[in-house]
């Protein structure tokens, strides 16, 4: 499965998590849960609040970092639930994708109105 097909499937997941959960109001750990079922249930390798150490210079340093979501080995997934969208959620991201050499990262804010407004691919070398 490709970052596309996967993404695909995040966003189709996100938007029964919205539809059933609903939104905003509810706290970011309920939606990050109840996606990671949603994506399970259809088949998908989910693992959650995964860490991710810091390499600087061939030492690992400092608390390692904790990515949300991680989809078949290949898509970073961030959580919000927060009234606006903020550009250093996309920017998280990249610093995630750049730490695992992965391409491809998704920011979902749960919090807006419509999944699509709080949608957010955030790409790295892809």
């Amino acid at each position: 499965m490709t970052e596309n097909e996967i993404s695909g499937q995040i966003l189709d997941a996100a938007i029964a998590v919205h539809k059933e959960i609903g939104g905003p109001g509810v706290l970011e750990s309920y939606y990050e849960t109840a996606l990671a079922y949603e994506l399970r249930s259809r088949g998908l390798k989910v693992e959650t609040q995964k860490t991710i150490p810091i390499i600087y210079k061939g030492n690992e340093i400092g608390e390692p970092y904790r990515l949300d979501m991680l989809v078949e080995d290949k898509v970073i997934v961030e959580c919000k639930a927060v009234e606006k969208n903020n550009p250093v959620f996309a920017a998280q991201v990249l610093t995630y994708l750049r730490l695992t050499k992965l391409r491809l990262g998704i920011v979902i804010n749960f919090g807006q109105e419509k999944i699509k407004d709080g949608y957010i691919r955030v790409a790295n070398g892809l």
